[in-house]
């Protein structure tokens, strides 16, 4: 293995980062960043590093791979926290992460119970309309031009969908496919069969199927089974072999790091005899 150690200048004076490399074994050529407080402390992820820093310094911004400060997320953490600065007073932000669903009141007559003290009184509920709550047609495309990224701010791949879904609506891209789908597995136990009237493709507001996603329909034939089996099976066997190497690589530190202060020991020794 090869060492690189210097001074981590983003962290507060006498910390420093360590690139170990590996030379050899499956995990040939992959390298592990560690840091090292001023009293020699090491630590391993970027979790232990603020735990330990605690309020001594804001680590949102912090790169852990590269040991330096992402300059456009601290310019978003400055500018955000320069607009909650400005808006503290005007009441807390909606976190709610619920479905849209329609805020305007139902056009039907709804019968009306009056609610008082009398002990007889008995106040009346509809179950069904708690638990069923309408939904907002092509709720879905309020989700378009939102991406993802990962920590070093490159965007993430998307999934491909399958050729036999089509979407179904207007202007219905594959993202806004992919939210629908992605939402009715989260959110109903029901089979997702898509939309099977036929009169959907013409009229889409007044046909659309609002418990399934907007897709046409689509069977899954015993072939597609075997290829997501078959995808399984080749990515599981992937994760275990680099499990495995990671696993060796850090035995193999372990063994080299004992191996160097039983030699630092040693050397002590000799100069206590000397």
């Amino acid at each position: 293995m090869e060492k690189k150690r210097w001074d981590c200048t983003a962290l507060p004076k006498g910390w420093k980062m360590e690139e170990v490399t590996r030379k050899s074994g499956l995990s040939a050529g992959k390298s592990d960043v560690y840091y090292f407080s001023p009293s020699g402390k090491k630590f391993r992820s970027k979790p232990q590093l603020a735990r330990y820093l605690g309020n001594q310094m804001d680590l949102s911004s912090f790169d852990f791979r590269t040991g330096k400060m992402l300059m456009s997320k601290l310019n978003k953490n400055r500018q955000r926290l320069r607009y909650d600065n400005n808006n503290q007073n005007k009441g807390k932000p909606d976190l709610n992460t619920s479905l849209p669903v329609r805020q305007t009141a139902s056009i039907f007559k709804q019968p009306v119970t009056k609610v008082t003290n009398h002990p007889n009184n008995k106040v009346k509920t509809d179950p069904q309309k708690a638990v069923d709550q309408p939904r907002q047609l092509f709720w879905e495309k309020k989700l378009s031009g939102l991406n993802a990224y990962d920590i070093a701010e490159e965007l993430v791949k998307t999934m491909e969908l399958p050729k036999g879904l089509q979407g179904v609506g207007p202007g219905c891209t594959d993202k806004t496919l992919l939210s629908a789908i992605a939402s009715a597995l989260h959110t109903s136990a029901a089979p997702i069969t898509g939309q099977l009237s036929a009169a959907v493709e013409k009229n889409p507001g007044v046909w659309l199927n609002t418990a399934q996603p907007l897709c046409k329909a689509f069977i899954v034939t015993d072939e597609d089974i075997r290829k997501q089996e078959e995808l399984v099976y080749s990515v599981r066997k992937r994760l275990e072999e680099a499990l495995m190497a990671d696993m060796l690589a850090h035995v193999e530190e372990a063994a080299s790091e004992g191996e160097a202060l039983k030699e630092e020991g040693n050397g002590s020794e000799d100069m206590e005899s000397v």
